[in-house]
């Protein structure tokens, strides 16, 4: 409200014409540009002043607005006021109530609109107008008090997996922050117990204990070491060199195994588990941990090469990318075995080069990145069936391992989970002498097949692997076994006349009606599926279509063009489609640079 011109009637209406939303005024500014000296708070007839020192905000006064001697200022807080309640009783029935009652406007209580004006901003029906100057810090407590009063609190939210932690320390993190002067620090949310600064540290994901380096409370940029922080407390700690973004800490493996324990019993007693998860080593459902909900982070779904600019920044260089992708879990950094090249894969062509940006800034590494190349999967259209025979010697030590596989095109199943051990009377007694060991080995093979398939060394979905023999002789070992495991499948996709799937987005693009027909035939020419055009009472447009990822790049700067900048758009991955001969013929000609 300090700026010049700053107009509090114009931005009102421009909140109901632009957002659509229905606006309640709980405060009155006094004043403005220059001029604006504080607030009068509509809800409790307060008024409200900030004193003409520099103490940036912190001393202000408080009063009831006076009759007598504010009276043009009562006067007009009263009048809007009422407004406000009329409104209220627009939009919340017990408010509604109320006033139907025979109760006067005078009469309605502070602490009743609090409540109203709560209930209404729960359910999103309209929206608290404050005003403030953030210059001055003018009106930021009283935003703070609004934000307690009025928006949800975080004990509406019950967390599933809360009550198998019952009362015992339990936490989310959900960031991680290199610091050049305090190493990693990572970012908890505490939802129960309490942790001191002298405790260690159990990380349910990774399985892994770690100490305590500081306990750390932060207040912008300034950092405060504590000795305990209890439920509810967002705080830092330092120290930890293995916990990700997305990980779940108790203090012991002793609890994380109770809390797993209960939780097991639950789903056995609901049937909440697949049977494939009972059969690991341990003979127990090991995939089902009852953590708390981390990051859904979907796939990566472009990737490029980066280097870095000289050889004498490598090891910054690593130590960069390592830093990154542990704060951030879009991020995938591997290795490319064939090349030697650095492959770095995130979630846009955005995303790739704010990566490049913050390792010149924040670990001051120049890098060069490779042309932009989507992820495609890989698939096969027909089975195929292999057999294989792998010797090795070493010293005195002979081992021999043979077996036979096949593979079969399912759709949209995903990557499989393990090999599928099929038996017939013919080799029943040999396939019952599979021990546990092998079939991790065998499963091990076939992850390694499946990560790199035949065509662009994409990953290979939406197939059903079957293991139909298996035999050692001599001595046996687990290396060879997952190596025979891994040519046998890639062999018998090779026979199974693979195709590339391309990454199809779901789009939604929300835009004024005016731009919806140049939209639509923008998507046409993208080979969209529109699947949906919504129009709205307020003249703009929600249009729903499916896309491939490959017909979008720089989909943003295009949309901004073509609608004067007023439209906005979302999307993410939805489906692996496969793609048509000559699709497929230009993608691999683009991936291996002969195009």
């Amino acid at each position: 409200m300090d700026k010049p011109g700053a107009d509090f009637q114009m931005t009102l209406a421009s909140i109901e014409d632009k957002l659509k939303a229905i606006p309640l005024v709980i405060q009155r500014p006094i004043g403005s540009g220059r001029l604006f000296e504080g607030v009068v708070d509509l809800v409790t007839m307060n008024k409200i002043t900030w004193l003409s020192n520099d103490n940036y905000g912190v001393d202000f006064l408080k009063k009831p607005l006076d009759k007598e001697k504010d009276e043009n200022m009562w006067q007009d807080a009263k009048n809007h006021r009422i407004q406000l309640i009329d409104k209220l009783a627009e939009l919340d029935s017990e408010m509604e109530s109320q006033i139907l009652s025979g109760v006067t406007y005078s009469d309605v209580k502070a602490c009743d609109i609090l409540k109203a004006l709560h209930r209404v901003t729960l359910t999103l029906k309209g929206l608290p107008i404050l005003c403030g100057s953030s210059f001055k810090n003018k009106g930021v407590q009283l935003l703070m008090d609004a934000i307690i009063d009025y928006l949800p609190s975080p004990a509406y939210v019950t967390h599933r997996f809360m009550k198998y932690y019952e009362d015992e320390f339990c936490a989310l993190v959900f960031k991680i922050l290199h610091d050049q002067h305090r190493g990693a620090l990572t970012f908890l949310r505490i939802y129960s117990g309490y942790l001191k600064a002298t405790d260690s540290l159990y990380n349910v994901n990774k399985e892994v204990t770690e100490k305590v380096g500081r306990l750390i409370q932060v207040f912008a940029d300034e950092h405060k070491d504590i000795q305990q922080a209890g439920q509810g407390d967002i705080v830092a700690i330092s120290g930890l060199k293995q916990t990700s973004t997305g990980d779940t800490l108790v203090l012991s493996a002793k609890i994380a195994n109770k809390a797993h324990k209960k939780y097991l019993k639950k789903c056995l007693q609901e049937n909440d588990y697949e049977a494939d998860n009972a059969d690991n080593e341990e003979g127990s459902p090991k995939l089902l941990k009852p953590v708390l909900a981390g990051i859904d982070v979907p796939e990566p779904v472009f990737f490029c090469s980066i280097e870095a600019q000289s050889l004498a920044q490598v090891k910054q260089f690593d130590h960069a990318l390592a830093c990154l992708q542990r704060e951030d879990p879009s991020l995938k950094v591997k290795v490319d075995s064939d090349t030697g090249q650095t492959v770095l894969a995130g979630m846009g062509e955005l995303h790739l080069e704010i990566i490049q940006d913050r390792m010149k800034k924040e670990y001051k590494v120049d890098s060069l990145l490779g042309p932009l190349q989507i992820a495609y999967r890989e698939t096969i259209t027909q089975e195929g069936q292999h057999d294989v025979t792998l010797e090795q010697t070493i010293g005195d030590v002979r081992s021999l391992v043979t077996m036979a596989m096949s593979v079969h095109p399912v759709t949209k199943s995903g990557t499989p989970k393990g090999v599928l051990v099929i038996k017939t009377p013919s080799n029943r007694e040999a396939m019952e002498k599979i021990r546990k060991q092998h079939l991790t080995a065998i499963n091990n093979g076939l992850s390694m097949a499946l990560s790199q398939g035949p065509l662009l060394n994409f990953s290979v979905i939406d197939l059903e692997v079957q293991l139909h023999h298996f035999e050692t002789k001599y001595r046996w070992s687990l290396p060879l076994i997952s190596a025979a495991a891994s040519q046998c499948v890639n062999q018998a996709i090779q026979k199974a006349c693979p195709v590339l799937l391309q990454p199809m987005m779901y789009l939604e693009i929300n835009t004024d009606e005016n731009y919806q027909h140049i939209i639509l035939g923008d998507l046409s020419q993208r080979k969209s599926q529109i699947l949906d055009v919504h129009t709205r009472n307020d003249g703009t447009s929600t249009i729903q279509a499916l896309t491939p990822l490959s017909e979008m790049m720089g989909y943003s700067t295009a949309l901004r063009t073509i609608s004067s900048g007023t439209a906005t758009f979302a999307m993410e991955v939805t489906a692996y489609e496969k793609m048509t001969s000559m699709e497929q013929r230009n993608a691999i000609d683009r991936a291996t640079g002969l195009f």
